[in-house]
């Protein structure tokens, strides 16, 4: 290599150091930053497509117009009576539905590449995951204040009052929070969004019909009754029509968290080491 060759490497190596300048390397951020970062990535995805908006709004509305008007003079006697009944079951069933989101949303980061950058970033591996969550978790905070506005717009008043109607939508956030580690492990698991979506719908749709969110449990037939008891959706609207009328049930309170530990203590490790294995 000739001298005029090494002067022009040093010089080169002399202006790259300094665009990328001479300072220390800043410290690498935070859990609790990166998760927040990744959060707002998530809402940013709402504000940017806003059609994802519709299954918050108007499919929730939608669902309790037509049940109420068209079905609730058949099975309550009058639109009034089913409203107040339905207005619980309707809060737990829109809620749960849209969990399967999450799933779908996770597979098209993969399937878009944001993973291989994610994963070159100096950031705390789980950040990702944590923060889809805690996105998700404000989309469906967004879909039952829908619900409770529309439903108070057509006349209904919780008999629970207030700290009932928060408490009932803390308890459906923190089920929901534990359902949506479920589809992030579906969502790493399948290959498109597409059958995220079927095997999704195929799981959700028995569960919330296949439940006491419509109709009473004592109206149906004798030997479908104890499987619909034993429906974790069906333990939920216990609770949550408990706390929303003012007769609230403990003991479905308790089953709930239970349920919900029990669902985030399993499936919280398998998604994480899917996770890491993925990336």
């Amino acid at each position: 290599m000739t001298i005029d060759t090494q002067t022009t490497t040093l010089s080169m190596d002399a202006k790259v150091r300094e665009a990328l300048g001479s300072g220390e390397r800043p410290e690498p951020a935070s859990a609790l930053s990166s998760s927040l970062t990744f959060t707002h990535r998530a809402l940013l995805k709402i504000k940017h497509v806003p059609e994802q908006l519709l299954d918050v709004t108007m499919f929730p509305i939608l669902f309790t117009l037509m049940f109420t008007y068209i079905f609730g003079g058949a099975i309550s006697g009058s639109t009034a009576a089913y409203r107040d009944y339905l207005a619980p079951g309707i809060l737990v069933q829109t809620v749960v539905m849209i969990t399967m989101y999450t799933a779908m949303t996770i597979n098209n980061d993969i399937e878009k590449g944001v993973f291989d950058r994610i994963r070159s970033l100096p950031v705390w591996r789980p950040s990702l995951m944590v923060g889809s969550l805690l996105g998700d978790t404000l989309r469906y905070t967004m879909a039952s204040a829908v619900i409770l506005t529309v439903t108070m717009l057509m006349g209904y008043r919780p008999p629970g009052g207030f700290v009932g109607v928060v408490s009932a939508v803390a308890l459906l956030l923190v089920f929901c929070f534990s359902v949506s580690w479920i589809w992030t492990l579906l969502g790493l698991k399948l290959r498109t969004p597409n059958a995220v979506m079927g095997v999704s719908m195929m799981v959700m749709f028995p569960l919330t019909f296949l439940s006491n969110v419509f109709v009473p449990i004592e109206t149906m037939p004798g030997w479908l009754q104890p499987a619909v008891e034993n429906n974790p959706i069906s333990i939920l609207v216990v609770a949550v029509r408990g706390l929303m009328t003012g007769d609230v049930d403990g003991g479905a309170i308790v089953t709930v968290l239970v349920i919900s530990g029990v669902m985030v203590a399993i499936f919280g490790p398998l998604t994480m080491r899917t996770y890491t294995r993925k990336t």
